[in-house]
């Protein structure tokens, strides 16, 4: 995020942002149409994992739903994108952009945001139980990404092999 207005550690992380977003890019650009829609766990109890294209409808969801916990945690309030599934990748590479953007936006136009929150009743109450503030939530936000990354990677690996 070299171009923006960001500092300290909002740009730290944006920037790692950025770079999971752009890593998860280039293991994702070259699976077909096939590959997107293949069953990787089909015993999975978990909807969001039984093909790649579950995966990152789920990781695209996400990052706005991130970026929507946080702007909520400072009284907007803002209704999280709808949740889209695409039956290409190229799609999925756009969203994962334009939440990138979403995510840059909002910390540009709120460069001041208290990042650190010690305040157990300050922080940002997730619907899975965690309580992060916005530092956690944005750290959240890429290792997310990473895992996901990861995942599809061994999905791939296990469809050529």
């Amino acid at each position: 995020m070299k171009d923006s207005n960001l500092t300290g550690a909002i740009a730290a992380l944006m920037d790692e942002y950025k770079k999971a977003v752009d890593e998860l890019i280039v293991v994702i650009e070259p699976i077909s149409q096939h590959l997107l829609t293949k069953t990787i766990e089909p015993e999975s109890s978990n909807t969001d994992c039984i093909s790649i294209q579950t995966i990152l409808t789920h990781v695209t969801a996400s990052m706005f739903s991130y970026a929507v916990y946080i702007e909520n945690s400072i009284g907007l309030k803002t209704v999280r994108p709808e949740r889209l599934q695409f039956d290409h990748i190229t799609p999925y590479i756009s969203r994962l952009r334009e939440a990138l953007k979403y995510n840059e936006d909002f910390f540009t136009r709120y460069p001041n945001i208290t990042m650190e929150e010690f305040d157990q009743s300050k922080k940002i109450n997730t619907r899975w139980g965690q309580k992060y503030d916005v530092e956690q939530m944005l750290e959240h936000a890429i290792v997310h990404i990473l895992r996901h990354r990861r995942q599809i990677k061994n999905a791939l690996i296990q469809f050529n092999s």
